[in-house]
């Protein structure tokens, strides 16, 4: 199969409950590779990759990027963080825009913003951010949450069903919205 020129990338997190959060909150991450979209939300392209997975809090545990606690912040950061990591692992992918519906994660992850929490993950994820940035063009873009935009309800869902230990359903069976 030949690697798209150009991508889209799909993030979002999911807390379940995100008041009075600790390490043992959970929360998910997921997102999705889409080659062809055209970014006005009805699913134009196809999913080339879909990545999801719970956010790790523990530094003794695979997959830790820096969480303190289990929270929507942390899981949207988580998200970038692990799309970037899958970017840095594709050739031929020259242009690449990572959509989320946090403009906190995205002001975050780009270095616009500083963190308050989090540091940790904040700083791994800018620095995956800059590394990226240096070997294709890498811009962010945001998307309005929960406006039936397809492919940001499908990195919903991904996260919404990692946060909740459960499988996504299959793309063929999943509509959007349906969590």
């Amino acid at each position: 199969m030949e690697v798209p020129r150009r991508v889209s990338v799909y993030v979002d997190g999911s807390c379940f409950e995100n008041r009075n959060v600790t390490a043992s909150t959970r929360a998910g991450w997921g997102f999705c590779v889409v080659e062809g979209d055209l970014g006005i939300g009805n699913g134009k392209g196809r999913i080339i990759e879909e990545k999801s997975g719970e956010v790790v809090t523990s530094p003794e545990s695979d997959g830790y990027l820096g969480a303190e606690v289990g929270s929507n912040n942390t899981a949207e950061l988580s998200a970038i963080a692990h799309a970037l990591r899958w970017l840095l692992t594709r050739e031929g992918i020259e242009e690449a825009t990572i959509k989320a519906d946090s403009e906190y994660s995205l002001n975050i992850s780009s270095g616009e913003w500083k963190a308050k929490a989090n540091q940790d993950l904040a700083g791994r994820t800018r620095m995956l951010w800059k590394e990226v940035s240096g070997v294709l063009e890498l811009k962010g873009e945001h998307v309005a949450a929960h406006r039936g935009h397809r492919w940001n309800e499908r990195a919903d869902h991904l996260a919404f069903r990692a946060m909740r230990g459960e499988m996504p359903l299959p793309l063929q069976f999943w509509k959007p919205g349906n969590r």
